[in-house]
């Protein structure tokens, strides 16, 4: 980040013009500032002061200042890149999308607000200053880019030294940044790999880069160099969405979350062993980087690579670190440093690295080809995309699968993580000792993740459980013990109230820094709920829709408030008006139906249902409750069509399948029932219910 001058500006500002969206975007300057003329935040063209620039390659954005304190970042950008690889261009960072002043993507919208979504990882030691009350900021830094300060701390005790030189090995930084310090990497001859001189015994430096390197959320500030890096951010794990079942980036992930899945990682590899955190650049360039711990003569050659030297197939990163393009413009390395493995994409549909080369041909001639070269599909060192494939599919295996990995610590940290996460959507009894067994894990990933999954669990049982967990020595762990925990003290004793108070404490603190974000507020509103506190719940939710009316979770999360109240009808009201924000969401829709069944008010219900699985026809949880509603109306053939329809995308799901045997049986068609509760059976044979379905249909026949 730096102020816009002509030393630093890189867009051409002679008059340029962009056109998007039919808007006509005019770049200029006017006594020696820069400028924009463009649509604004009601839709009008204005003139919009550009004052400061973000990022000098492969692009450059430009800060303009709105009231409140609001720093926004322009939308279009500039391509800084050289002519002749498609640069020195104005263009828009969503080009496909129609983006007007009403889109959350809008250059004068939160999601583009500098405040929250920027400064922390572009400057040094920023504080947001958000005045709640007043709805503005005040945001400051101590420098305006990222300066010495950000990785090494405070220098004051730096400077001290200089000028004295005492004995000192920290040379007065606070952030002993020294994994590598002592340690050696040795080639073994026999394997062509090489091997730490020493382990590896903390993440320092590795979390001094997560914070701007990482998917995460921030929950407090004041972070400096040397301190816990989840005490200050939440960071995401490898979710669908954000990942592909493989772990491969899918989204901006921003490399943390890759790295920590890789053998590298596991090795004892850290940042800066391949990167020179002072230069921006690597430590040495194309394979010879590599080469630095992987012998050159076993791997740097076509018996190992099986492409012609110096052939985009021969360099170790587009097979080990496939790029993806963001920002139009950015491609960046999957850090997740990964052996490719075309047959997943045969079986799973995940991307690989040599059709990413090879658009010409298919993943099955690809595997064919790794197969033919190494006498086998190598498998490589993350084994959980089957499971987190099964997951994404709604598959009957997924919570074996899933338990399995969160078993498994041959696998990362992250990856277990994941597994317990995702097995919130399959309450058994191995879920919930996966669960117990993951809260005393060393990883704090982990037992966050544990936390979260016993959240099935029966009031009395969570607390018993996750008690000790408040006391956690990481916030972010604590935070979520609190949350879980917020509907389970009614029977705790003065030792652990006290802990919880703690815990609440600090997960209030969090949601009331995010006050500039409907999510902060909505989240506040709903720990409030699960307490007990339902006016300062429901005072949440309505200040999360002043700040956002189009804010869904807000207009849900209010809805079954006044349910737990007994106030079904101001609900549908709450909803009705989200509806009128936000016409075509399927949940406000699918929720709306909720109501109006406790009210008695079928039909108009059914029409509700209707409307939420046309509107997001792969959600098999619309379509099911569609179907029933549709069952108890008695327009069974149309039940009936829709179990069908979704079964087709999501074959093995349990409650679809018993409905396809009931709604048959209930039709007269006992052969069709059986067959569907055989499958039932087959796919859930431990489930009580399963069982239950399948003898009562053959002791029918």
């Amino acid at each position: 980040m730096q102020e816009a001058t002509p030393k630093t500006v890189l867009g051409n500002f002679a008059n340029a013009t962009f056109r998007h969206a039919g808007v006509e975007s005019t770049f200029f300057q006017r006594g020696g500032k820069f400028f924009v003329r463009t649509d604004g935040p009601e839709g009008k063209l204005s003139d919009f002061e550009l004052g400061y620039t973000f990022g000098i390659a492969p692009l450059q954005q430009y800060l303009s200042a709105l009231p409140g304190g609001r720093l926004q970042a322009l939308s279009i950008a500039w391509d800084s890149r050289p002519s002749d690889q498609g640069g020195q261009r104005w263009f828009h960072l969503y080009p496909d999308d129609k983006i007007d002043y009403r889109d959350e993507l809008h250059w004068t919208r939160r999601s583009q607000n500098w405040n929250f979504m920027c400064a922390d990882c572009h400057s040094t030691d920023v504080r947001k200053n958000y005045d709640a009350a007043a709805a503005t900021y005040g945001t400051t830094w101590k420098e305006i880019a990222v300066g010495c300060e950000a990785c090494h701390g405070p220098g004051s005790a730096h400077l001290e030294w200089a000028r004295t030189k005492p004995a000192d090995a920290t040379m007065g930084l606070t952030a002993e940044l020294s994994e590598r310090a002592g340690a050696r990497w040795t080639i073994d001859p026999a394997t062509g790999n090489a091997a730490r001189s020493r382990p590896r015994e903390h993440d320092t430096e590795i979390e001094v880069c997560a914070p701007c390197h990482s998917r995460r959320s921030q929950i407090a500030e004041g972070y400096r160099a040397g301190l816990r890096f989840q005490d200050f951010y939440r960071p995401a794990l490898l979710s669908p969405g954000l990942y592909f079942p493989d772990g491969q980036q899918r989204d901006e992930v921003y490399v943390w979350g890759s790295f920590l899945q890789s053998r590298m990682y596991h090795a004892g590899v850290t940042c800066s062993d391949c990167h020179d955190p002072h230069g921006s650049k690597v430590r040495a360039e194309g394979n010879a980087l590599c080469a630095r711990c992987h012998l050159a003569a076993k791997y740097d050659v076509p018996e190992h690579h099986h492409h012609p030297r110096e052939s985009a197939g021969a360099r170790c990163v587009n097979c080990h670190m496939p790029a993806k393009t963001y920002m139009i413009v950015d491609p960046r390395q999957d850090h997740s440093l990964r052996i490719p493995r075309p047959d997943l994409t045969v079986t799973l549909g995940t991307p690989n690295a040599c059709n990413g080369c090879h658009r010409d041909r298919d993943a099955k001639w690809a595997a064919g080809a790794v197969a033919d070269w190494f006498g086998h599909q190598p498998q490589g060192f993350q084994r959980f995309a089957e499971a987190f494939a099964s997951a994404e599919l709604g598959a009957a295996d997924a919570g074996s699968s899933l338990v399995r990995v969160a078993a498994d610590h041959s696998q990362p940290a992250i990856a277990r993580a994941t597994a317990l996460e995702e097995l919130t959507h399959y309450p058994a009894a191995a879920t919930v000792q996966a669960a117990q067994t993951g809260l005393a894990d060393p990883d704090a990933l982990v037992r966050r993740a544990s936390i979260e999954t016993l959240d099935m669990l029966p009031p009395a049982q969570r607390l018993a459980l996750l008690a000790p967990l408040l006391d956690d020595p990481i916030r972010t762990v604590r935070m979520e013990a609190a949350s879980v925990l917020a509907d389970s003290m009614a029977g705790a004793d003065a030792s652990r109230r006290a802990a919880f108070d703690r815990a609440a404490a600090e997960f209030e603190s969090v949601q009331q820094y995010s006050a500039d974000r409907p999510e902060g507020r909505a989240g506040l509103g709903s720990f409030f709920m699960r307490e007990g506190r339902f006016d300062e719940a429901q005072a949440q939710f309505r200040s999360a829709l002043a700040l956002d009316p189009k804010y869904v979770p807000a207009y849900v999360n209010l809805a079954n408030l006044l349910r737990i109240q007994g106030r079904d009808s101001e609900g549908e009201q709450a909803l009705r008006e989200g509806l009128r924000r936000a016409p075509e969401d399927a949940v406000l829709h699918h929720t709306l139906g909720l109501t109006l069944v406790r009210m008695g008010r079928k039909p108009e219900a059914t029409a509700e249902f209707a409307r939420a699985a046309k509107l997001a026809p792969t959600d098999v949880r619309f379509a099911y409750v569609y179907a029933v509603a549709l069952q108890s109306g008695g327009r069974l053939p149309a039940a009936l069509a829709e179990v069908n329809r979704a079964l087709a995308l999501r074959p093995d799901d349990r409650d679809l399948l018993i409905a396809a045997a009931t709604f048959r049986r209930d039709s007269g068609d006992l052969a069709g029932a059986r067959q569907y509760a055989g499958r039932l059976a087959d796919r859930y044979p431990d489930d009580p219910d399963a069982v239950q379905l399948k003898r009562e249909l053959d002791a029918a026949h």
